[in-house]
C-alpha cells in the first residue's frame, strides 16, 4: 500500500513539473513575440491586405530598357505588387470614405491629395466606387541606390460609380495615363508622385459575332448523385461517360453544365478542377455532345472592388477550354436578374457588360449568352450576347405568344429555351402536385411549341436527384421535395413517361 501511494505522489510530482515547464515556455514566447512585434510589418502597418488577394487586374510590363540600375525579377515584382496595393487601398479610401492604409502606400506629400479628395466627398456626401481592369507599365528609370523608381502606366482602363446620397449620379468607363514615383521605405515601396497626363472615355471596340449557335437540342446536365456539386470529391469520370451516352442515344446534341466560383478556387483557380471540367468536355467530344458552359455558378457579390477577382476567374476558365473542339458557348451567369433587388439592377447588368466584354476579348471565337431566369427579362443586354437565353417554369398556356413577343423585340439573334421542365413531386408535402404523367403531357407540349416557334432549347433536367443542397432552394421540405423530380429518369434509374418527349420526334 505504501509503495502504490509513493508512486501515486512520484506520478503527481512528475505532472506537475511538466505542466509548470509548459507555462513557463508559454509566458517566454508570448513576452519574446510582444518584444518583437515591431519588427513586423504586418503589426504596426495595415498589411493585412498582402495575406490574401484582393486586386488583381490584367497587367502587362513593357520590355525593360531602363536608365539607371539594372532591374531584377524580384525587385520588379515587389514594385508590381505594392504598386497595385496602393490601388487598392485608394479605392478603398474613396468607396468608405476613410484613410485607413493610405499610409503604408503612399508617403507623407503623396497621401495629402487623397486626404484631401476623401475630406471633400464627405463634406458632400458623395462616395466613388472604382476599380481598374488593365495596366501597362513601363519602367522609365530605377536609381542606382536602389530606393527610386519611376513609372508609366499607360491607358489604365478605369471604372467608376459616383454616388450622391447614397444614389448613383454617374457611371464611367475610361482610359487613362499616369505618371508615378515610388520610393522604398521599410523595404516596401510607397508611391512619392502620382499625376495623370490624359484621361478619355472608353469605348469597348466591336467585336464580330462568329460561330452563332443553331441546332441547339439539349439538357442541363448534373450527375444524379452529385447535383450542384459535379466537380466535386466523387466526381466520377465513368458515370458522365455513361450518362453522356444516354443523352446522346436519347436525340439531343448538347448539354448545360456549372462552374461554380467559390469552388474552382475564387480568383486563384484550381487546377484540378479545371482538369475535372476538360475530362468533362472530353467525354462530351467523344459523345459527339456540344457543352454550353455556364460561369459564376452560386456568385452573387457583384462588388466593383471584386471584379478584378472575378475577371481574372473568367479569363483562367476561358483561356483553359476556348480551345476545345466540344465548346459551344460561354453562359456568363446563370439567372443573374434574381439578383437584381438585393444588389441593383443597374450594378448587376454593369458586372455582365465589363464581364462580356473581357470573354471576347480572351475568345473571339464561341458565342456568349446570359441565362436569364424568365421570358421578361430576356432584352436586357441583347446587344451585348451573341444569342438570347430564357428560363421559362410558368403556364405553357403563355409560352406561344411570350415567344412571338420576344421574337418581334429581338429580330436577328438566335433565341434558346435554355431551362423549362415540370417537377412530378405529388406527395405529402404538395399533395395537389403533379403527377408523372402530368409531366410527361407538359413536355409533349412544349416540345411542340418549340417546334412550332423553331426554338433551340435546352430542358431541366435528366435526373430526380436524391438529395438537394439546401444552398439551392433553402430547407423548406416541400420546396426541395418538388426540385427532387423535374428528371425524366427517377431515382431508381428508370425511365419516367416524360422520357419519350425529352426530344422533339
Amino acid at each position: 500500500m505504501t509503495q502504490i501511494n509513493k508512486n501515486i505522489l512520484r506520478s503527481v510530482l512528475v505532472l506537475s513539473y511538466i505542466v509548470i515547464t509548459a507555462l513557463i515556455l508559454f509566458g517566454l514566447s508570448s513576452i519574446y513575440t510582444y518584444l518583437n512585434t515591431g519588427a513586423d510589418r504586418s503589426t504596426m502597418l495595415h498589411t493585412e491586405i498582402k495575406k490574401i488577394d484582393q486586386y488583381l487586374p490584367k497587367l502587362e510590363w513593357a520590355v525593360l530598357n531602363n536608365e539607371g540600375r539594372p532591374m531584377d525579377g524580384q525587385t520588379l515584382n515587389a514594385i508590381e505588387n505594392d504598386y497595385l496595393d496602393a490601388w487598392y487601398v485608394k479605392q478603398v479610401a474613396y468607396k468608405t470614405n476613410t484613410t485607413e492604409g493610405i499610409d503604408d502606400y503612399y508617403t507623407e506629400n503623396a497621401r495629402k491629395n487623397i486626404i484631401h479628395f476623401v475630406e471633400a466627398n464627405i463634406n458632400n456626401n458623395i462616395s466613388v466606387e472604382g476599380t481598374t481592369l488593365r495596366h501597362h507599365l513601363k519602367l522609365e528609370f530605377f536609381s542606382e541606390d536602389g530606393q527610386l523608381a519611376v513609372l508609366t502606366d499607360a491607358n489604365v482602363l478605369e471604372y467608376k460609380r459616383v454616388y450622391e446620397n447614397k444614389k448613383l449620379l454617374l457611371e464611367t468607363t475610361e482610359t487613362s495615363t499616369y505618371n508615378i514615383v515610388l520610393l522604398l521605405e521599410d523595404g516596401f515601396w510607397r508611391i512619392r508622385h502620382m499625376t495623370k497626363e490624359e484621361s478619355r472615355d472608353y469605348k469597348y471596340p466591336p467585336k464580330p459575332e462568329k460561330n452563332l449557335v443553331s441546332d441547339i437540342k439539349g439538357i442541363n446536365y448534373y450527375p444524379q448523385a452529385t447535383p450542384w456539386d459535379m466537380f466535386g470529391d466523387k466526381f466520377d469520370a465513368q458515370i458522365i461517360s455513361k450518362d453522356f451516352k444516354l443523352i446522346k442515344n436519347s436525340g439531343l446534341n448538347s448539354i448545360r453544365i456549372f462552374v461554380p466560383y467559390d469552388d474552382f478556387g475564387k480568383a486563384n483557380v484550381k487546377p484540378e478542377k479545371l482538369q475535372k471540367l476538360k475530362q468533362v468536355l472530353d467525354i462530351a467530344e467523344k459523345n459527339q455532345l456540344k457543352v454550353m458552359v455556364t460561369l459564376f455558378d452560386f456568385y452573387g457579390d457583384y462588388s466593383v472592388l471584386n471584379w478584378t477577382l472575378n475577371q481574372r476567374h473568367a479569363q483562367i476558365i476561358v483561356s483553359f477550354l476556348k480551345d476545345h473542339k466540344a465548346l459551344l458557348a460561354w453562359d456568363i451567369k446563370n439567372e443573374p436578374n434574381l439578383d437584381f433587388e438585393s444588389r441593383g439592377e443597374n450594378l448587376v447588368t454593369a458586372w455582365l457588360d465589363k464581364m462580356i466584354k473581357l470573354v471576347k476579348t480572351v475568345d473571339a471565337n464561341h458565342p456568349i449568352t446570359i441565362g436569364w431566369s424568365n421570358i421578361q427579362s430576356a432584352p436586357t443586354l441583347k446587344d451585348q450576347v451573341d444569342f438570347v437565353s430564357f428560363h421559362y417554369y410558368e403556364s405553357l398556356e403563355e409560352l406561344d405568344t411570350a415567344i412571338k413577343t420576344l421574337k418581334n423585340e429581338i429580330i436577328n439573334k438566335p433565341l434558346v429555351l435554355q431551362e423549362f421542365g415540370m417537377s412530378s413531386y405529388k406527395g405529402i408535402w404538395k399533395p395537389f402536385g403533379s403527377s408523372e404523367e402530368d409531366q410527361a403531357n407538359y413536355h409533349k407540349k412544349a416540345q411542340e411549341i418549340i417546334s412550332n416557334n423553331n426554338l433551340q432549347f435546352m430542358s431541366w433536367t435528366l435526373y430526380d436527384f436524391i438529395k438537394i443542397p439546401k444552398e439551392v432552394v433553402g430547407r423548406l421540405p416541400w420546396r426541395k421535395r418538388a426540385q427532387e423530380h423535374f428528371g425524366f429518369i427517377n431515382q431508381n434509374g428508370e425511365t419516367k413517361p416524360a422520357f419519350n418527349y425529352i426530344s422533339q420526334p
